[in-house]
């Protein structure tokens, strides 16, 4: 928790609005230890797209659907939505989600590792102007040079749980050995955003922190080089 939970619960309590489906399967996913995307960061996520109104979206990293089918519900229905997913299990519970609630037509689901279906996605020509990136941490680097392909020149790309609970501040000797890779890998990633001269960005303490990030055209670069 980034901030005091308390405060947490009670803006959580004045802006947290889901319709009774994914109150249901939201509470599901916490009796079985799965993760969703965190309340507030489900409220600042719908405030984002009903503002924005995309046209195409795009979600790398599946999980159950819930965050999918959240922007489905703040966004026209002629918006397309398409999310990647590689864990098996999470497919299958993905797509079983997608069937309970009615969703299999109005969601796709791409199957396999994210980079590989970024770069065919990004050789297709195809395009979104919301980009929603929740998967492995460690592979966000890795991921940008094709979401830079794929996000329009007006687009957003918003990336989540950036800072970790806290843990992104601290040194690399502090962090569990486990993890080291994924930090040193994060601090790389925001440090890119923030300091390269074709993005403009945002971190944000909501949620385990967001990034917001929109890229800048020449023009733009050229009046902030005086």
């Amino acid at each position: 928790m980034i901030i005091d939970e308390r405060l947490t619960l009670y803006m959580d309590s004045l802006t947290w609005k889901l319709p009774e489906y994914l109150r249901e399967l939201e509470k599901e996913a916490v009796e079985q230890e799965v993760p969703v995307i965190r309340r507030s960061m489900q409220s600042f996520l719908g405030f984002l797209l009903r503002f924005q109104r995309p046209d195409r979206i795009l979600e790398i990293g599946t999980g159950v659907g819930f965050s999918s089918m959240l922007m489905s519900e703040c966004v026209s229905c002629q918006a397309p939505i398409t999310t990647i997913e590689k864990v098996p299990q999470r497919i299958q519970a993905a797509k079983a989600n997608y069937r309970r609630f009615g969703k299999q037509d109005r969601i796709r689901l791409l199957e396999g590792d994210g980079a590989d279906i970024l770069k065919e996605l990004a050789v297709r020509g195809e395009g979104f102007d919301f980009i929603f990136m929740d998967a492995a941490k460690g592979q966000y680097m890795n991921f940008l040079p094709d979401v830079t392909r794929l996000l329009s020149g007006d687009g957003l790309l918003v990336t989540d749980n950036v800072l970790q609970d806290g843990d992104i501040i601290q040194s690399r000797y502090a962090v569990t050995r486990r993890d080291r890779t994924i930090h040193g890998r994060m601090r790389e990633y925001l440090y890119y955003l923030t300091h390269s001269p074709e993005w403009d960005t945002v971190i944000l303490p909501v949620g385990d922190g967001v990034v917001l990030s929109r890229r800048i055209d020449k023009e733009e670069q050229y009046v902030g080089e005086n």
